[in-house]
């Protein structure tokens, strides 16, 4: 039986049992499960051989593993077996080249001989194996974590920034998941990887302004035009590009969906004429735009979800990403760029992408633009003309709940501004809510990782109005989440010393009562209530 309550539809918010919500089947969950131990294994290897192991390498492929784990990530039974193989093979390389010994009975369980050994013990290593729900929690709520900074370090990686530190702790906070810590041990672990996706998240940062500039206020086209067309997905910034490089010239249009939408923001990818939009919404309703869409789809990132037979031949994965009978890009050995050429002669066989809306929305309110607009905001609120910002950064997803968003966004007085960042911004960011004196009243950041910026954003103003305390600014938080690269945002905000943040449309099952007490009395924490009960809280600055 699978196991699963890492996203916010996992099953009655209890967890998933028979499939995931999200169509994952129960050998897929539990192959997962056995990357994650095999993954464990390796860490304490790695950690025992100490120099005569390369941290950073095996850092590097870790993050990539964790990855392949993240929610609508990978359906692909074969590559996730391919995963455990390697990590299997890099435990026993690291062994016999640190002539490492078993110092103890439990060492065998996170070495062991034989595959056939781990394998046996790995069927019994899912979620329900600690038995102690507060240690369960604790262990969880920091394995998600993790798998969310792995995700943004991979992001920065690829465009060839690395830290070690990053990875040195993913090594260290793995390893302790191993061991029979007190629940205080695991909630300064847990801090400390809030730290660290405060750090991951500033490195994907500096990747992707330094590799294609500052994100810039900008005006995205939401039609279409009437020549054939790619549709590119995830967030991956550098598959993107070289999709551009390659159709240049081509007479194909390229247009970004869901999470790639930020796309449209960075400077580096304005020269390109053949660059024409963004198409569609958020992530869940990829079913019905592919179909729409008419030409070929690339998935780069998570979220991908089960494939419909009438676009399966046109959808086309890379990265981490994978699905059963689904054509996937690999990345060449030689570190040559990927080559998209099936992908664009399919695209010249296809007819033009069916418009699904026109106008245009507004974005790129990154912290370096925001910070230009320093002076205007500031005195905006200095006068009273701006009373409050809402973060309303996050996931979006297919809960009726979360009509709860959108009702807020529109409920908000006009003295109000959102700053958001992630696909949640889908809820209102086609509404026409209007600007204060020049100023949008919905300031799109960008991608979920881009929360950074809203951070940044909060930092600067805290020390432009003279305050001690981040709590002091006239910001509430209001944050949809869905699955584990939110909940590494959620832990770099509650590092950074941000409290009263409100978390809906459900608070995580993964927290068990004590634990999401503990995050209440500390932070105050709370789930999303009714609209009108939260706005007038957030009115009040609670």
């Amino acid at each position: 039986m699978m196991f699963c309550y890492q996203c916010q539809e996992t099953a009655k918010n209890t967890g998933c049992t028979v499939r995931g919500v999200c169509g994952k089947t129960e050998d897929t969950a539990n192959l997962q499960d056995l990357l994650l131990f095999a993954l464990k294994g390796l860490a304490v290897c790695a950690l025992k051989a100490g120099g005569k192991a390369d941290l950073s390498e095996t850092g590097r492929f870790i993050t990539k593993a964790l990855f392949s784990t993240i929610t609508n990530v990978n359906f692909d039974n074969d590559r996730i077996s391919a995963l455990i193989r390697e990590a299997l093979e890099r435990r026993e390389a690291i062994k016999a080249s640190a002539e490492l010994t078993l110092t103890s009975p439990d060492a065998a369980v996170w070495y062991g001989d034989t595959e056939d050994e781990f394998m046996d013990k790995a069927r019994s290593v899912g979620v329900l194996a600690t038995h102690d729900e507060d240690i369960r929690s604790l262990r969880w709520l920091l394995t998600y974590g993790m798998k969310g900074i792995s995700a943004y370090a991979e992001h920065a990686a690829v465009l060839g920034y690395r830290d070690p530190d990053i990875y040195s702790f993913l090594l260290k906070g793995l390893e302790a998941t191993t061991r029979d810590l007190t629940a205080q041990e695991l909630i300064d672990l847990v801090m400390e990887c809030g730290n660290t996706a405060v750090k991951t998240m500033a490195l994907l940062d500096a990747a992707n302004t330094g590799t294609y500039g500052d994100p810039e206020i900008s005006r995205v086209n939401i039609g279409v035009r009437g020549n054939p067309g790619i549709l590119v997905s995830g967030h991956d910034l550098k598959d993107f590009e070289e999709i551009l490089k390659q159709t240049e010239g081509t007479g194909i249009d390229v247009y970004t969906h869901s999470e790639m939408l930020p796309a449209n923001y960075y400077p580096a990818f304005k020269k390109y004429g053949h660059f024409v939009g963004n198409y569609g919404n958020a992530w869940w309703r990829q079913n019905e735009e592919f179909e729409q869409f008419g030409g070929p789809i690339l998935m780069t990132t998570n979220c991908l979800i089960p494939v419909k037979d009438s676009y399966r031949h046109r959808i086309f994965t890379t990265g981490m990403v994978g699905y059963p009978d689904v054509k996937h890009i690999p990345e060449p050995l030689d570190g040559s760029p990927k080559d998209f050429s099936e992908i664009i002669a399919l695209a010249k066989e296809c007819p033009p992408p069916v418009e699904i809306e026109t106008g245009e929305i507004v974005g790129g309110f990154a912290h370096a633009q925001v910070m230009k607009l320093a002076d205007k905001v500031v005195d905006a609120v200095k006068s009273g003309t701006i009373k409050r910002f809402v973060v309303m950064a996050g996931c979006d997803g297919r809960s009726k709940a979360r009509g709860y968003f959108t009702e807020l966004a529109q409920s908000l007085p006009n003295d109000t501004v959102i700053l958001t960042a992630g696909c949640a911004k889908y809820r209102y960011n086609k509404l026409g809510l209007g600007d204060i004196g020049g100023i949008p009243r919905v300031l799109d950041a960008g991608q979920c990782n881009d929360s950074y910026s809203l951070a940044v954003i909060a930092l600067k103003l805290k020390e432009v109005f003279g305050l001690n305390d981040i709590n002091e600014l006239p910001i509430s938080f209001d944050i949809g989440w869905y699955e584990q690269k939110a909940v590494a945002v959620l832990l770099a905000l509650l590092s950074l010393g941000v409290k009263h943040i409100r978390l809906g449309p459900t608070l995580p099952a993964f927290l068990s009562p004590n634990v999401a007490k503990v995050l209440v009395e500390k932070f105050d924490i709370m789930p999303t209530g009714n609209v009108q009960d939260d706005l007038a809280a957030i009115r009040e600055g609670r």
